[in-house]
């Protein structure tokens, strides 16, 4: 099949490959619609890898997908020809402990779209487990379906960070992926969210998501807006969402005293951890990766409206353009959030 493959490092092509996959009894094949680029695809495209996961071989990108099914296995019973879904991305082992846990995310087994040497899903169909397959409400389309898998990893570091009704929270960052958390954060119970970055037209977004309150990092100082909206006892909960190590030092300064700190954004360098600034607050700190058991809640909160995430999809390419899709994603408007390629 025709599918945008990334060759090596540097170099993607729109070409043929063959790709092994037979339907099996809980199977089904997805005619894919969707397909968003995530930073993790871009990382790939410009490095060649992330950290022990390395680029030797070509390989298919894209695993935030939507699509429409075009055929079931014999057992499965609950989808059918037709459906509208979307897919989580992530197959464990289900004889290992982790998937007997409820921790499959944390399964060493786990085979991830676009990891490689795992192909990903910017291609015309995919057979996927019927059981990691969701279906999508008519009021959901196939863009809103396409962001489930990172809405999922928000609604992940919500969970872990044990909201409470009436929480204040600050999120680091307002990419995708801050957003996303941002977004899970106001509807697992906080009343308000601080968000903070320094790409004003991101915070004009996120400022759309509900009772959020933005702070431009270049103009203002967080830690002194925490402050005076807290009345000097910090936030409930800092969600580290940029991935950037310099934010390190920024969380026990922003939470209060007994908070909790969730490391969402992945650092590419490690990070000095402050251990007596954790102790003289006795803060939690919890990390996520990726995520488990959260796409059924992520379809139903979009369906009923409580998360609105429309505005995010910034960019739509076709599929024969789906090279230039990530030419733009390297370097994007100041506006951009999400890059999707539509087949």
């Amino acid at each position: 099949m025709k599918a945008l493959v990334l060759e090596k490092k540097g170099e993607l092509s729109m070409r043929e490959i063959a790709v092994e996959e037979t339907l099996g009894p809980d199977d089904v094949r997805i005619a894919i619609r969707n397909v968003g680029i995530c930073g993790s695809d871009i990382h790939y495209y410009t490095h060649g890898g992330i950290g022990p996961f390395i680029v030797r071989e070509p390989m298919i990108l894209g695993h935030e997908a939507s699509g429409e099914i075009t055929e079931v296995g014999a057992n499965v019973k609950d989808l059918k020809k037709g459906d509208r879904v979307c897919m989580e991305p992530g197959i464990p082992n289900r004889r290992s402990r982790a998937y007997r846990l409820g921790m499959y995310n944390l399964d060493p087994d786990v085979v991830f779209w676009a990891t490689p040497p795992v192909h990903g899903v910017t291609r015309p169909t995919v057979v996927h487990p019927a059981d990691f397959t969701f279906k999508l409400p008519d009021n959901v389309s196939y863009a809103e379906g396409a962001l489930v898998e990172p809405l999922a990893i928000g609604l992940h570091a919500a969970k872990k960070a044990e909201i409470e009704p009436g929480d204040v929270a600050a999120v680091i960052g307002a990419g995708t992926i801050g957003l996303m958390t941002a977004a899970s954060a106001l509807a697992a119970g906080c009343s308000r969210v601080i968000i903070c970055d320094m790409k004003q037209p991101k915070l004009d977004i996120a400022a759309r998501l509900g009772a959020v309150t933005t702070v431009n990092i270049e103009k203002e100082d967080v830690a002194k807006v925490v402050e005076r909206m807290t009345d000097g006892w910090g936030v409930d909960v800092v969600f580290e969402a940029s991935g950037s190590r310099a934010a390190a030092p920024l969380l026990f300064t922003l939470v209060r005293p007994g908070g909790r700190i969730v490391y969402v954004g992945m650092p590419v360098e490690p990070v000095q951890f402050d251990i007596v600034a954790a102790q003289a607050k006795e803060a939690t700190v919890r990390t996520i990766f990726r995520y488990a058991n959260v796409y059924p809640r992520a379809v139903k909160l979009i369906s009923s409206g409580k998360l609105d995430l429309k505005a995010l999809v910034t960019e739509t390419y076709g599929f024969a353009d789906g090279i230039k899709a990530y030419e733009y994603a390297i370097n994007p408007k100041p506006t951009s959030v999400k890059v999707q390629i539509e087949l």
